[in-house]
């Protein structure tokens, strides 16, 4: 296949590069680096520094380089900053999501895989959460997502253009080779803010309430390796190719770990005490978050590899322990 993977320099799009490339499929990227790290994807793959929003350039992308299908990952994605930023969410990632489309449907592609979001459904009592789940986002980040997916839904309808949305769960780790991994300037991943405490970038983790309806009154929450998650997305477009209808998928790992579950795990894993205290609870924190994975395996064939929390935390330590900065510097 040849492939383009937009935002191919962030976190999930440049482990989906390397996976890509390793199966012998044809990459190319398009990334504005906003967010993205130009280190994290290989030199000697086509890589376009564009905005989404920007059609002129993006469009002469898609005429140079004629592609099977499209991967994105494109969007800003911290929920906080959603909240008090929204049109910045809507910009790019609904208006930018809509140029791409526009683009997609002027140069001929027909399928395309989104990364979608759990943020879609909101609070939920149900577990586990079914895409049949009634879907009703409490942060502008899973409404912008939301609003995509019904775009792309419409766009099937009048253009033929074809869709997997996957919604996603937790994402955590590394690749096996600890040569790329998860790098944000504004860290809000549990995962990597419990390991800069044995890094010596914190003093300590702070649990955001004690008192949830769970087995150790902390939130319980549906973890997915990297890797699991990438070869989902590959999946999604291989099925895309071989005909498949245009359709929506839960991506976890049907099991939850809650946040003093995750501490302990980190402990064993780095040998670090990773003292921690006690804080409020942070508003909109759904006390439990698990997936239900079975049409993603029923559907696509998807079976996840690598569900272990203790890998998870170590394929990300491997990382952070040789990346403790990042990107930065190389």
């Amino acid at each position: 296949m040849k492939i383009i993977v937009v935002g191919g320099a962030g976190y999930i799009g440049s482990h989906a590069v390397k996976q890509l490339i390793e199966n012998g499929d044809e990459v190319i990227v398009i990334d504005s680096l906003e967010t993205g790290h130009r280190e994290s994807v290989p030199q000697n793959i086509p890589f376009y520094q564009v905005d989404i929003r920007n059609k002129e350039a993006l469009k002469a992308v898609f005429e140079k380089e004629t592609v099977d299908g499209v991967i994105h990952f494109a969007a800003n994605s911290l929920v906080g900053e959603s909240m008090t930023n929204p049109l910045k969410y809507y910009n790019n990632n609904v208006t930018g999501t809509e140029t791409l489309l526009e683009v997609l449907i002027e140069t001929g592609v027909k399928n395309i895989v989104f990364s979608s979001t759990a943020a879609t459904y909101g609070e939920v009592t149900e577990m586990p959460i079914l895409e049949s789940t009634p879907t009703s986002p409490t942060n502008t980040y899973g409404e912008t997502k939301l609003a995509i997916e019904k775009m792309l839904k419409w766009t099937h309808k009048a253009h033929d253009l074809n869709y997997v949305c996957l919604r996603y769960f937790n994402v955590a780790g590394a690749d096996a080779s600890g040569t790329i991994g998860e790098a944000h300037t504004t860290e809000t991943h549990l995962i990597p803010l419990i390991l800069q405490v044995p890094l010596g970038q914190r003093p300590h983790i702070t649990v955001f309430g004690t008192d949830y309806p769970t087995k150790d009154g902390t939130c319980i929450r549906d973890y997915i390796h990297i890797t699991d998650l990438v070869n989902a997305h590959i999946l999604a477009l291989q099925y895309l190719m071989n005909g498949g209808e245009s359709n929506i998928f839960n991506l976890g790992s049907n099991t939850g770990y809650s946040v003093l579950e995750m501490i302990e795990a980190a402990r064993a894993v780095t040998g670090h005490p990773i003292p921690m205290e006690i804080g409020e609870r942070r508003a909109g924190d759904p006390a439990l978050l698990i997936a239900s994975s079975e049409k993603a395996k029923k559907v696509l064939g998807w079976t996840p590899q690598y569900t272990d929390i203790k890998y998870i935390i170590a394929s990300a330590w491997k990382w952070h322990q040789s990346h403790p900065n990042g990107y930065k510097g190389e």
